[in-house]
């Protein structure tokens, strides 16, 4: 048998893993042997709908087929002569996964120790293999690298579901290929590391994962008491408490106090320095909220890292030189460029009942002097009431309302309309907001097409931006600054300067404006992050998503 390397024709031979595993004599027909069992299992088990093998279900059962077949059902990995330098260097690996968050014993890694283990010792018997064994042992190689791979690239968990993924996905790459090229280059390591997320907020969170988990396994830091009276200048043993939890997370240097136990001017920039870390008004005070922040343990924090390197895994490899992120979980709002924030500003999100999506889109325009458009669900919900209430309340509010949602539909006086009759069946009705100072997108929208019918936009409500906790909308974005963001995403486009943006909304004509470039919009949803300055920030659960998350991380694989 030949094989073409770059120009060069090389003799193989058939079975090169007889040689280099010392096995007993079988050569060529040994082989051709193991290549039958091979492909006689993978067609039986293709034909059952399921895949198992050793107990263990084979989760690239639709990948499986297809590349051996390609293959004449050649093995890949015991047809090798590197075979027991491929094998330990995929072991080694998925030991290491831990580092990012996922559990090794989710890729196969008992059963393929013990099989590895008992090749060696049949070579080292000079006794003929079992073919049994190598094909367990092929499947479950080329399995394990596969269901990682998947794993490395989108994640371990399905967002939309929150279901765990026992099924190979290939979003982004042809996973068997680059199997294949890792195993031709003796490359497993680097190939692997390929499918990760390349961000260096991705490399930064793992480093925060192994200094709480160091925290974590040296016992965590001690429990503060709930009742206690926390006051500046105070002295007392549970300030010595405080002081040690604080130089554990780095908010506090160690050695700066007179006594460890008075609440000091250093104990106090400690923690304003937490409290800042955990998005929390910055004043110094042991109040309620920055108890609460300080009672998670060093392992639940720990686990809250984890989950956040998955998020990081469902985000895709290229989010574009310069974008826009909004962390919904901050309430804020950054516009990065090259890796570094240059503009950063408040947003406010949904409410829980009306969660903010995370999903990702480009910016395509935005709109001056905007309508709006009230959602079929808010204008019933939240506008028919107070018409029943109050006649007058769509005149006084600026509200047109039109027949229906059809484009075209013609405006109907809402005066001709008895609204006491209307109710959820036949509210067919469209509220329209008209641009002006009260309406509720204020002067500029910013849109990013998407099915959830979700943007950024102004707001009357600037009020709103002083609060600490800003899940308060029906889920599009209110954001800060939108003069400074319009200016921004004009700034290649001459006609657009700040005087003229303020000129347009002064005309109150609505106007679409299309932006220059389109620039990557981001909604992410991260209780956990590192910035550009290396600090480790948390922020609280505010749509209740990381325990689900949590749990469908701790599932283990089903066992046939």
């Amino acid at each position: 048998m030949f094989e073409r390397r770059g120009h060069i024709k090389v003799f193989v031979p058939a079975m090169a893993l007889v040689i280099v595993l010392g096995l007993a004599v079988g050569g060529y027909a040994y082989g051709v042997q193991l290549q039958s069992q091979l492909r006689h299992r993978i067609e039986t088990q293709d034909a059952n709908q399921t895949f198992t093998c050793r107990k263990e279900l084979i989760c690239g059962r639709e990948e499986l087929p297809s590349y051996y077949a390609g293959r004449a059902y050649r093995p890949a990995w015991i047809g090798s002569p590197d075979f027991y330098r491929l094998a330990e260097s995929l072991l080694a690996y998925i030991h290491s996964v831990r580092k990012d968050g996922l559990n090794p014993y989710d890729y196969h890694l008992v059963n393929l120790e013990q099989l590895l283990n008992r090749l060696k010792a049949h070579a080292s018997a000079d006794n003929r293999v079992p073919p049994d064994l190598l094909v367990d042992t092929e499947i479950l190689l080329t399995d394990a690298f596969l269901l990682l791979g998947s794993h490395l690239l989108a994640g371990r968990v399905d967002p939309e579901t929150i279901h765990t993924k026992w099924i190979v996905m290939n979003p982004e790459a042809n996973l068997t290929r680059v199997m294949q090229a890792a195993i031709e280059t003796l490359q497993i390591a680097p190939m692997l590391n390929s499918l990760k997320p390349p961000h260096t907020g991705y490399r930064a969170l793992k480093q925060a994962l192994q200094q709480y988990r160091r925290i974590s396994a040296a016992g965590g830091w001690p429990r503060l008491p709930a009742d206690a009276i926390w006051r500046q200048g105070d002295y007392g043993a549970r300030y010595a408490l405080l002081r040690r939890q604080l130089e554990m997370t780095g908010d506090l240097q160690p050695g700066l106090s007179a006594s460890r136990y008075l609440f000091d001017r250093y104990l106090e920039q400690g923690v304003r320095r937490f409290q800042y870390r955990h998005g929390l008004a910055v004043n110094g005070k042991i109040d309620s909220a920055t108890l609460t922040a300080l009672a998670f343990t060093a392992r639940q924090r720990m686990k809250q890292i984890e989950l956040n390197l998955e998020r990081w895994r469902w985000i895709p490899h290229e989010m574009g030189r310069h974008r826009i992120e909004v962390n919904i979980a901050d309430f804020r709002l950054a516009v990065i460029e090259n890796n570094r924030p240059v503009m950063s500003m408040r947003v406010v999100v949904g409410r829980d009942y009306r969660k903010t999506p995370v999903f990702s889109r480009r910016m395509k325009y935005l709109v001056i002097n905007p309508y709006w458009n009230i959602p079929q669900k808010i204008a019933y919900a939240d506008v028919l009431p107070k018409v029943r209430r109050n006649p007058g309340y769509l005149e006084r509010h600026n509200i047109k309302v039109f027949e229906s949602w059809r484009r075209g539909a013609p405006e109907i006086d809402p005066d001709r309309v008895d609204w006491s009759g209307i109710n959820e069946d036949n509210f067919v009705f469209k509220f329209r907001k008209e641009p002006g100072p009260r309406n509720d997108l204020g002067r500029i929208k910013f849109m990013f097409p998407n099915k959830f019918s979700i943007y950024l936009h102004d707001t009357p409500s600037r009020k709103l931006f002083t609060r600490s906790s800003r899940g308060l909308s029906s889920g599009c974005i209110r954001i800060e600054k939108p003069i400074e963001l319009a200016e921004y995403l004009l700034r290649d486009d001459s006609r657009w300067t700040r005087a003229d943006i303020l000129e347009a909304i002064k005309k109150g004509e609505r106007q679409v404006v299309r932006t220059p470039a389109e620039m990557p919009v981001h909604l992410l949803y991260r209780t956990a992050w590192v910035d550009t300055s290396g600090r480790l920030h948390f922020r609280k659960d505010i749509y209740n998503r990381d325990k689900p998350l949590l749990m469908a991380l701790a599932e283990r694989p089903p066992q046939i």
